[in-house]
């Protein structure tokens, strides 16, 4: 989790946000025998994703009131089906306590750390990522679940025009083998047959790679920058891959340089892809040192 301040409304009061991302267990997934109304989750592990929008009201110089509203959403990134995912909406609210405050807030704020002159620059993220997913194949009219889960490797590579201290943006190239593209049921006999299962085939190889380009933009924060790109590939064999790509990434530091990677990737805004998992460096960074 991570979160800050807005914007200061009062000397008592300001507007704040908080996001999360984890893990969440114990679901109840979709099972054909003994749970067949379940068709929004798949598996009994799924990710959380959160984001809270808040007032926070200082009663004392410890104590604070937070109210505002909360949107969840919990899936499993398209790893396994059912995955229709579930969103929710709500407010919250909360008392918050902080131990070892020295300097009364209320009345004598702490005098702001002055950052130095942001140097602006071009740098270059590598990102190489993996994961594995679902597949959903239509026959007709009707859409069957493969019962395999097929892997997924790529890497992006990024020239991003650092803007100050929060924020950076340019272009992508990004690269992917997805063995789920283009799978298809050759025997179509079969699904008028009465109780023969679908066979499911993979394409040849090229049909399962593609080249594309996207534009970025990346919210900076200590330890964490979060990150949106559009993109089309460019370079492909059609069929799954002739597509118009969103992406949501996070970005976790772990020297000043290197970086974990957590992505996921949509196609037209709602059709999931897969997940991105993998780990990046960043080339000529040039953001200042602070001691």
């Amino acid at each position: 989790f991570q979160g800050a301040r807005i914007a200061r409304l009062s000397r008592r009061l300001s507007l704040d946000y908080e996001w999360n991302f984890g893990l969440s267990f114990g679901w109840k997934p979709y099972d054909r025998d003994d749970n067949r109304l379940n068709t929004m989750m798949g598996s009994k592990i799924n990710a959380f994703l959160n984001v809270n929008f808040f007032l926070r009201w200082r009663l004392t110089r410890e104590l604070d009131l937070t109210f505002g509203p909360t949107l969840t959403h919990f899936s499993n990134g398209n790893t396994k089906f059912p995955n229709a995912g579930l969103n929710s909406i709500g407010m919250k609210f909360g008392l918050l306590y902080c131990f070892g405050r020295a300097d009364d807030p209320l009345v004598k704020p702490r005098r702001p750390l002055l950052a130095p002159d942001f140097p602006r620059h071009f740098s270059y993220d590598l990102v190489l990522f993996g994961s594995w997913c679902s597949k959903g194949v239509e026959v007709g009219d009707v859409l069957y679940a493969s019962p395999d889960t097929y892997p997924v490797v790529g890497f992006n590579f990024s020239a991003l025009y650092n803007f100050g201290y929060k924020f950076r943006a340019g272009l992508s190239l990004d690269g992917v083998y997805d063995g789920s593209a283009n799978v298809y049921v050759p025997d179509r006999i079969a699904e008028l047959g009465g109780g023969a299962p679908l066979e499911f085939a993979r394409p040849t190889i090229d049909r399962q790679l593609a080249l594309g380009l996207s534009g970025r933009a990346e919210f900076v924060m200590p330890y964490f920058t979060i990150g949106l790109g559009l993109g089309m590939n460019v370079l492909h064999k059609g069929g799954d891959l002739k597509a118009f790509y969103q992406t949501l990434t996070l970005k976790v530091g772990i020297t000043r340089n290197a970086f974990a990677h957590i992505g996921y990737s949509l196609r037209d805004f709602h059709m999931p892809n897969f997940l991105m998992l993998g780990v990046g460096y960043r080339f000529n960074n040039k953001y200042p040192r602070h001691y």
